[in-house]
C-alpha cells in the first residue's frame, strides 16, 4: 500500500534555443537561437511503465553540485551500424526507500547531444541531435525519440552538460549520498535504445563512462534487455481474450460457508465480537460517506489534515470499502443490529450517489490515475459492497453491476494496468465480481485484454523466484497475491489451467521462501527481500498481506479439500497474524514485527485495518467447508454448523478450548438419522497418529497432514471425540538476521508461535547433553496460564503464544544453546 503520484508531461516547450524538427517523424539539429519548439516531436508515443525491483533498477551517475557539470556515457554498439534513432527511457521509479514516492522523469538531463562514431575517443564524432542551447523539459514517463541521422557508426554517446536537480537520500542506489538542504544533481536514465530499421541493436551492448561521473555498478542498466512483458504503460492485447462459449467453469469441491455458523465461545468469538465494536467506534457514517457526498457537492469545504489526506481522501472511498468489508462479513455471523443498520446507511448512501450511467466510485471519474485510487480504492469498495450483498443487503450488487458495465467499457483500460498506481490490485474486484451473481464474461474479458501477462504467468508457473521478488513492475509486493487470487478466479471463470499452474506456482513459492515462522508474508514494498532472506529488522509482515494470504489458500482449499496444507496455513496466519494484529476493539497493527515491540495499533482506515476486518469478520467461514457429501472440520474452535444433507437438517456442534486444551467434542444434532461423511482434520503439526472415536469407540485414526474421514448414518446425540497430538516444537532459523556464532530458532506449539520474552538476543540455555530440539522437556508450564512457560534451567526466562504478547519485549526467534 502506498501514497504516490506522478508526474506527467503536459503541454511542455523548449525555450531559448531554437530547433530545426528534420522531418515529421523526429527532431533534428539546433540551427538557430531564440526559436521556441514544441516538445511533441521528441516524443515517441510510448511511455514508461514503472519499475521498484532492484534488477530493473535505473542507472545513476554520481551525484554533484554543480548543475553546469559536464559527464557523458556511451555505447559500443560492436560494429558499425546505421544508428536512425536513439531512445531515451526516463526513469519511473520509487526515488527513496522508506517513502511512498514515484516521481517520472528523475535526472533526465536538461541539456544534452546525442553524438556518433567510428571510434571510443569520438575524434570526428556525427551529431545526431543536440540539445545544449537550452532546457529540456522534464519529460514525466514518456519515452523520448531523437534522430541519430543514419550515420554508420559503431559508438553511440551522449553528453550532459546540464543536469536536473534531484534529492539524494540513503540506499537511494547512487553512489555518493548527501544530506544537505542545497540540491544535488545526477544524470538518471532507466534505458537507452538504439533503433536501427526498427530494431534496438543497444540491448547487452557495453556501457562506460566518463571516470570522474560515471557510476560503472550501474551502467549495464543501460542496456539491458527489455522487461519481458515490455516496458511501455499501454497494454491491449486483444488476441488474449476468448469466446464464453469455450470457457468450462471449474466448480469448487467443497464450499465455504456464507452462514449457519454460530460461535460458542472461544478466541473466534472474541475476535469477531472486538472486530465489531473496532468498525463501530472507529468513524461515523458520515464518515464513511464524506467523500461521496464530496463528489455530488453535497458536502463542500471540508479540510482534510494529517493521516486523512492519504488514507481518505487520496484513496476516496476506500474508507466505506473497509466498513463494508468488515461489516458484511461480520453480521453474517454475529447479531448486532446497529452494525448492520450502519452497513445498510452506508449501502443507501452509496446509491444516493449513484450517476445515471452506473458510476458509484467516491472520487470523480477524472481523477481514477491520481493516488490509487484505479487500483486500490476501486478494489476495496468492490470488497465491501459483495460482502454486504453476501450479508444479505440487497442494493449491493445491482450497484456493483452497473458500475462494471461502465467500467468494463472505459477508454482509459489500456492504461490501467502499468499506469495506474500497483494497478494490478485492481484485478480481484474484477474477478470477484465476474464469480458473483451477477458477474458477465465482459468482466474476465478485461482481465484476459487489458491485465493478463503471459510472460509472468508461465515464469510463476515454472517456480522462477526472480518473478516474486523481482516482479519488473510497480513494486514487489505481498500485494501481487491479489494479482495471484485473481488469475485463480480466472481458472474458475474459463477453466484454463495456464491460470491455475501459475496461481499455485506462486502459491508455493510464497509458502516456501516468503513466509516467517507464523505464518507472516516476509516481503513488502519499497524494501528489497530475496527468497530466504526472512529479516527480522525490517518492517515485513503487513497484516493485509496475509488477509490475501489466507483468501488464496482458501480458494485452493476449497479446489482440493482433502489436501491438508492449505487448512494449516490459513490456521497459522490466524492465530499468528490476524488475531496477533487484532488490539481488542481498539484497532489493527499493521505490521507483524517478530522482535523488539509491537507496533501501536491504529484506526485510521490503514490497508491492514480494511484487510485485517475483513479476515477477522470472516473466521467462522474457515471452520467448516460443505461438500455434497457431508463436511469438512478444518479448525479447532468451539462452535456449531448448521446445513442441509439430503434434505435433511443437521448440525455439528464443536467443543473445545483449542489451543489452550487439545480435547475436542463434536455432537451430532439431527430429528432423523442422516448418511453423511464427517472428515476431521489431522493437523500436519501433529506429533503422531491421531485416533478419532465416535461414542467412545476408536472409528478411524489418520496420520498427520490428513483427513480422518468417518462415513456412517449420524443420529442424534452421536459424539465425535479426539485429542490433537500437539507439542512444542522448534525451527531452525535460515534468515539474514543471524547472531554470531549462535543458532536462532522459532518456537511452535502445535500452530502457536511462542515469543520468548525479554530485550535483545534472548538465550535459551539449556543443560550439557541436550539439544535445541528438545526445548519442549526442559519448559515447565505456569499454573493458571496455558501455553506459557519458564525454562527450567532459567526460570527467568518466559515463553507465551505471540497473539498474547501486548507490550512486553520479545522476539520470537531466540537463541538455543547448549552449556558445554
Amino acid at each position: 500500500m502506498s501514497v504516490t503520484r506522478r508526474s506527467f508531461l503536459k503541454n511542455s516547450t523548449i525555450a531559448g534555443a531554437g530547433l530545426l524538427i528534420a522531418d515529421a517523424v523526429g527532431p533534428g539539429l539546433v540551427l538557430a537561437d531564440e526559436a521556441e519548439v514544441s516538445i511533441a516531436p521528441y516524443l515517441s508515443g510510448m511511455r514508461m511503465a514503472a519499475t521498484a525491483a532492484s534488477k530493473y533498477r535505473a542507472y545513476r551517475s554520481k551525484v554533484v553540485g554543480n548543475p553546469d557539470t559536464t559527464m557523458w556515457i556511451q555505447i559500443d554498439l560492436g560494429q558499425a551500424t546505421p544508428v536512425d534513432y536513439v531512445l531515451l527511457y526516463p526513469a519511473s521509479e520509487r526515488m527513496f526507500p522508506g517513502r511512498d514516492q514515484y516521481y517520472a522523469g528523475e535526472g533526465f538531463p536538461l541539456r544534452f547531444k546525442i553524438e556518433t562514431a567510428h571510434d571510443p575517443d569520438f575524434s570526428d564524432p556525427g551529431m545526431g541531435s543536440d540539445l545544449t542551447h537550452s532546457d529540456f523539459p522534464d519529460p514525466g514517463d514518456n519515452i523520448m525519440k531523437f534522430t541519430g541521422r543514419g550515420h554508420h557508426a559503431r559508438y553511440v554517446r551522449l553528453t550532459v552538460t546540464r543536469l536536473r536537480a534531484v534529492k539524494i537520500l540513503p540506499g537511494s542506489g547512487s553512489p555518493d549520498e548527501n544530506l544537505d538542504e542545497s540540491p544535488d544533481y545526477t544524470l538518471t536514465l532507466a534505458r537507452i535504445g538504439v533503433l536501427s530499421d526498427n530494431d534496438d541493436v543497444a540491448v547487452g551492448c557495453p556501457v562506460t563512462a566518463d571516470s570522474e561521473h560515471g557510476n560503472p555498478e550501474l551502467l549495464k542498466q543501460l542496456t539491458r534487455p527489455p522487461r519481458q512483458d515490455g516496458e511501455t504503460i499501454k497494454f491491449d492485447h486483444p488476441n488474449l481474450v476468448t469466446d464464453p462459449s469455450t470457457w468450462t467453469r471449474v466448480h469448487f469441491k467443497a464450499e465455504a460457508p456464507r452462514s449457519g455458523v454460530t460461535l460458542d465461545g472461544g478466541l473466534f468469538q472474541a475476535a469477531l465480537q472486538h472486530n465489531a465494536q473496532y468498525l463501530l467506534n472507529s468513524y461515523t457514517t458520515d464518515d464513511l460517506l464524506r467523500q461521496f457526498y464530496e463528489r455530488t457537492g453535497k458536502v463542500t469545504g471540508f479540510r482534510p489534515a494529517g493521516s486523512q489526506i492519504f488514507w481518505e481522501e487520496d484513496l476516496a472511498g476506500s474508507n466505506a470499502g473497509r466498513f463494508l468489508m468488515g461489516a458484511g462479513n461480520t453480521v453474517r455471523w454475529l447479531d448486532d443490529a446497529e452494525l448492520r443498520k450502519r452497513l445498510n446507511a452506508v449501502v443507501d448512501g452509496i446509491e444516493d450517489c449513484r450517476k445515471m450511467d452506473g458510476y458509484i466510485m467516491a472520487y470523480p471519474e477524472d481523477t481514477i490515475f491520481y493516488s490509487e485510487r484505479a487500483a486500490y480504492t476501486r478494489a476495496w469498495l468492490t470488497h465491501g459492497l459483495l460482502e454486504a450483498a453476501y450479508a444479505g443487503n440487497p442494493k449491493a450488487l445491482p450497484l456493483l453491476r452497473g458500475y462494471y458495465d461502465w467500467f468494463n467499457e472505459q477508454p482509459f483500460l489500456p492504461e490501467m494496468l502499468r499506469g495506474a498506481i500497483q494497478g494490478g490490485q485492481g484485478m480481484i474486484a474484477n474477478t470477484r465480481v465476474a464469480l458473483s451473481p451477477v458477474g458477465k464474461p465482459a468482466d474476465g474479458q478485461v482481465i484476459q485484454r487489458y491485465y493478463q501477462e503471459n510472460a509472468w504467468l508461465d515464469g510463476l508457473a515454472k517456480r522462477d523466484k526472480e518473478q516474486i521478488w523481482q516482479y519488473p513492475y510497480d513494486r514487489p509486493h505481498c500485494y501481487l497475491l491479489t494479482d495471484i487470487e485473481a488469475y485463480l478466479d480466472m481458472y474458475l471463470l474459463t477453466g484454463e489451467k495456464r491460470y491455475f499452474d501459475a496461481a499455485s506456482g506462486a502459491w508455493e513459492m510464497y509458502r516456501a521462501h516468503w513466509q516467517q515462522a507464523g505464518g507472516s508474508i516476509s516481503i513488502i514494498e519499497f524494501e528489497i527481500d530475496p527468497p530466504d532472506s526472512d529479516y527480522l529488522k525490517q518492517k515485513l509482515g503487513e497484516l493485509c498481506g496475509s488477509s490475501f494470504w489466507v483468501f488464496l489458500s482458501q480458494r485452493f482449499q476449497l479446489l482440493d479439500p482433502d489436501n491438508e496444507q492449505y487448512a494449516a496455513e490459513i490456521e497459522k496466519s490466524i492465530y499468528n497474524v490476524g488475531l496477533a494484529n487484532q488490539d481488542g476493539g481498539n484497532g489493527f497493527r499493521y505490521h507483524t514485527i517478530l522482535e523488539g515491540e509491537k507496533e501501536k495499533s491504529t484506526h485510521e482506515n490503514t490497508c491492514c485495518e480494511g484487510q485485517g476486518t475483513r479476515l477477522i469478520g470472516s473466521l467462522p467461514e474457515h471452520i467448516f467447508s460443505l461438500a455434497s457429501d457431508g463436511v469438512y472440520l478444518h479448525l479447532y474452535e468451539p462452535s456449531t454448523l448448521k446445513w442441509q444433507q439430503n434434505e435433511h437438517e443437521i448440525a455439528l456442534a464443536v467443543r473445545t478450548q483449542f489451543p489452550f486444551d487439545n480435547f475436542v467434542e463434536g455432537t451430532i444434532h439431527a430429528p432423523a438419522d442422516v448418511q453423511a461423511r464427517i472428515r476431521i482434520r489431522v493437523p500436519s503439526w501433529a506429533t503422531s497418529e491421531m485416533g478419532v472415536s465416535v461414542n467412545g469407540k476408536v472409528a478411524a485414526s489418520g496420520k498427520p497432514g490428513s483427513y480422518v474421514m468417518l462415513d456412517r448414518k449420524w443420529s442424534e446425540g452421536d459424539k465425535i471425540t479426539f485429542t490433537l497430538p500437539a507439542a512444542v516444537r522448534v525451527t531452525k532459523y535460515n534468515g539474514a538476521d543471524q547472531v554470531s556464532g549462535k543458532t536462532r530458532y522459532a518456537i511452535e506449539y502445535g500452530p502457536i508461535l511462542l515469543a520468548a520474552l525479554g530485550e535483545g538476543v534472548v538465550n535459551l540455555a539449556l543443560d550439557k547433553g541436550s539439544d535445541p530440539e528438545s526445548l519442549g522437556r526442559h519448559l515447565d508450564s505456569i499454573a493458571g496460564a496455558s501455553l506459557h512457560y519458564t525454562l527450567r534451567e532459567n526460570p527467568a526466562r518466559k515463553l507465551m503464544p505471540y497473539f498474547q504478547v501486548g507490550d512486553e519485549n520479545f522476539t520470537c526467534y531466540p537463541v538455543i544453546s547448549v552449556s558445554a
